[in-house]
C-alpha cells in the first residue's frame, strides 16, 4: 500500500507548519493560556482566511469537500504548535455530523463554519464512566413541533464560544444527535477547571431546552451523526494531534540537547540520550502509519474504521505519554519549571491519553470487535 502524500496534502502539511510557526509560537500557547476564554479572534480569522474551517465541508456548502485524511495531517500540525484545541470539536466532528443534517439545517449552518462565521462544539459525555450510548442519561421528550431536551453534558470543549451544540439525547428507544444553539433559552454553561492550558473544557445544563424538529439528526447514510461515529472521529483527531505533539517534544529535546553543556561538552553527545532520543524518533514513526490508515479508512470505509482507530488511538496515546516523559528527562530540571514552555505539551499528552476513550479503552474495543468479527465468520 502507498502511503505516501499526494502534492496538495504536503502542500496542506506545508502550509500549515509554517503559518502556526509564525502565528501560534509558544509565547502565543502562554499569552493564550492565561486568557479567560483561552480563545484568539485574530487566530481564528488567520485559520479562516486560509479556508481550514471548511476543509471537511462539502464544495455544495461552500467548503473544500476535502477528507479525514487531510484533517489529520492538519490537526498534527495543531499538535504540534500546541495551538487551541477548538478546531477538531468545530470544523471537524460538528461539520462532519451536519452533512448528514436536514437539508435546511445544513444550509443554514454548513456555509457559516465552512467559513469560520461559526464555531461549533459536540456535547458527548455525561457523569457515567460509559463511553457509548449506554452512558447517555439525557433524555429528550417529543412535543408538537420540536423536541424538549434535558440533561447534563461534561467535558464541552469551547462551550463558551461556540454558537451551537451537537449532543446526543435519549429518545425512546434512539439516541439522536440534536443540533442546539447556544443562545436557546435553559441553556447554562460552567467552566471546568483542567490542567491542560492549551484547551477550555465546560460543563452544559440543558433545561427543557426547546429545539424544533429538523434539529434532530437522525442516522441515515452517514455514520457520523451518531454518538459512536463522534466518539472515533474524536480519537481520531487526537491520535493525529498527539503524533505532532510527540515529534514536537522529540525536536526541542533534540535542539537543547544540541546546546545544554555538561562536563564540557554537548549533553547530546552522551549516549544514553542518544538511545533515548532515537526510541523516540522509532516510537513516533512507527505510529504514524497508524494514523493516517485510520483517517484513509474513515474517508473511504467508514463502517470498518472503528478497529483501526481505535488501534490508532492506544498507541499514540501512549506514544505521546512516553515521549513527553523522556522530553523532560532529557531538559533535565528546567523541564519541569512553569518559565520553560515543554510543560503545555507535558499536560495535552496526559489530557490526550484520556479524551475519547484511553488506551485500555480502545483495546477493549479492538479485541470485542475481533471476537465480534470471528463469529460472523464462523459457519
Amino acid at each position: 500500500m502507498d502511503f505516501s502524500l499526494t502534492e496538495e496534502q504536503e502542500l496542506l502539511r506545508r502550509t500549515a507548519r509554517e503559518f502556526l510557526a509564525a502565528e501560534c509560537p509558544p509565547a502565543f500557547v502562554r499569552r493564550l493560556a492565561s486568557e479567560e476564554d483561552g480563545f484568539s479572534s485574530s487566530f481564528h480569522r488567520g485559520i479562516s482566511a486560509l479556508g481550514w474551517p471548511g476543509l471537511v465541508v462539502p464544495e455544495a456548502y461552500g467548503g473544500q469537500g476535502l477528507g479525514f485524511l487531510e484533517a489529520a495531517l492538519l490537526l498534527e500540525e495543531f499538535g504540534r504548535a500546541a495551538a487551541p484545541g477548538y478546531f477538531a470539536p468545530s470544523y471537524v466532528l460538528a461539520a462532519a455530523a451536519l452533512r448528514s443534517a436536514s437539508p435546511r439545517l445544513a444550509r443554514s449552518w454548513l456555509p457559516r463554519l465552512a467559513t469560520g462565521e461559526a464555531i461549533g462544539t459536540v456535547a458527548l459525555f455525561e457523569e457515567s464512566e460509559l463511553l457509548d450510548a449506554r452512558g447517555v442519561t439525557g433524555r429528550a421528550r417529543r412535543t408538537r413541533g420540536g423536541f424538549v431536551l434535558r440533561g447534563k453534558k461534561l467535558f464541552v470543549p469551547y462551550a463558551r464560544v461556540a454558537d451551537f451544540f451537537l449532543a446526543p439525547f435519549r429518545l425512546g428507544s434512539g439516541i439522536p444527535l440534536f443540533f442546539v444553539p447556544k443562545e436557546t433559552p435553559g441553556i447554562r454553561i460552567e467552566e471546568l477547571s483542567s490542567y491542560d492550558l492549551t484547551r477550555r473544557l465546560y460543563e452544559v445544563h440543558f433545561h427543557d431546552v426547546r429545539v424544533p424538529e429538523e434539529h434532530a439528526l437522525f442516522p441515515k447514510a452517514s455514520p457520523w451523526s451518531t454518538f459512536d461515529g463522534l466518539l472515533l472521529l474524536g480519537a481520531l483527531a487526537v491520535s493525529a494531534d498527539s503524533l505532532g505533539g510527540a515529534e514536537s517534544m522529540l525536536e526541542r529535546s533534540v535542539e537543547y540537547s544540541k546546546v545544554r553543556q555538561q562536563f564540557g561538552r554537548p549533553i547530546g553527545s552522551f549516549q544514553a540520550l542518544k538511545h533515548m532520543a532515537a526510541e523516540m524518533w522509532v516510537e513516533i514513526e512507527f505510529s504514524r502509519p497508524l494514523v493516517w490508515y485510520a483517517a484513509h479508512l474513515c474517508d473511504t470505509q467508514p463502517r470498518r474504521a472503528s478497529v483501526a482507530v481505535s488501534m490508532a488511538k492506544a498507541r499514540t496515546s501512549e506514544v505521546f505519554s512516553s515521549v513527553a516523559d523522556r522530553a523532560v528527562q532529557m531538559h533535565g530540571g528546567i523541564g519541569f519549571t512553569w518559565e520553560h514552555d515543554l510543560h503545555f505539551w507535558y499536560k495535552r499528552a496526559m489530557a490526550n491519553r484520556a479524551a475519547y476513550g484511553d488506551p485500555a479503552f480502545h483495546r477493549e474495543r479492538v479485541v470485542s470487535e475481533g471476537l465480534e468479527g470471528r463469529r460472523h465468520a464462523s459457519p
